[in-house]
Formats: C-alpha cells, structure tokens, sequence
C-alpha cells in the first residue's frame, strides 16, 4: 500500500505544479491546514472522505486514487535511516545536536513524558530578513506524561 500511496503523492505532486497551485490554495479548499494537507497528499495522513472527495475533484484524481488518500498509511516514508536529502538532513541534524537539550526541556517543565505526534499541529511561514530570508517552524503537541502503577 505505501508503494501505491507514493505513486500518489508523486502524481499528486506534479498535478498541483501543473495547475499551478500552492499548498495553502489546496487546503482552503478542502478545509485542512496546509502541513496536514501536504502531509495527506504525500500519503502520510489518512483523509476523511469529504476532504479526499474535495482534493480529488480539484486535482482530478480517479475513485481508487480518492479511496487511497482515505486509507489509513503506513507512517515513516524516509528511504534510508540518515536521511540523504540536504533539507531533511538538517532536521536530522538538529535532533542530533538539540534532540537531548528539547529532551531535557520539556522533561523540566512538564515531568516524565513525551510530546504527542499524534495530537499534534504545525504551522510553516517565511520571515523577511535582510540577511536573507527565515523558516519559521512551529510545533505543538500534547503533553503525555508516562503512567506510574
């Protein structure tokens, strides 16, 4: 199913390119943020049926293709272990520098637990700046202590 799942996403990719449209234009149109809504469309996320119905009928995806953005994926879609691509390398590298300090962070103002992937946002935006333009990434997710028995 992921390999399906990819082939959409890659078909998915290349008609928003020839339609010209932006992610944020997608998701207005299916009701979604735009991460999820990226996120949906390169297979990562389950749709619900209304929002596959929606991207299908403005990208002019099949029913089996519309179907397929409903079913539940299988999450993880990196090639290799260390990611090769220079992008998604650098967000591997910070977890690698900064992965013990957040651990530590959260750990202190929060306790024992973890922060939910699952109840979780995002949200991406440019920030001007005369040295050369940002990314600003901002995550929330729900604290979830560990149980004690």
């Amino acid at each position: 199913m992921n390999q399906d799942k990819d082939a959409l996403g890659k078909k998915i990719l290349k008609l928003k390119r020839g339609k010209g449209l932006s992610w944020a234009q997608i998701a207005s149109a299916i009701g979604y943020s735009p991460v999820w809504t990226c996120a949906a469309c390169l297979g990562q996320m389950s749709m619900p049926v209304e929002a596959a119905e929606k991207t299908a009928a403005l990208l002019g995806l099949s029913a089996d293709e519309t179907t397929l953005l409903v079913d539940i994926p299988y999450r993880g879609s990196l090639p290799t272990a260390v990611p090769t691509d220079p992008l998604i390398y650098r967000f591997y590298e910070l977890i690698a520098v900064y992965g013990t300090t957040w651990k530590e962070m959260i750990h202190e103002e929060f306790g024992d637990g973890i922060m939910s992937a699952i109840d979780f946002d995002m949200a991406m935006e440019r920030l001007p700046d005369p040295k050369g333009d940002r990314v600003k990434i901002t995550m929330t997710g729900k604290f979830l202590p560990y149980r004690r028995y």
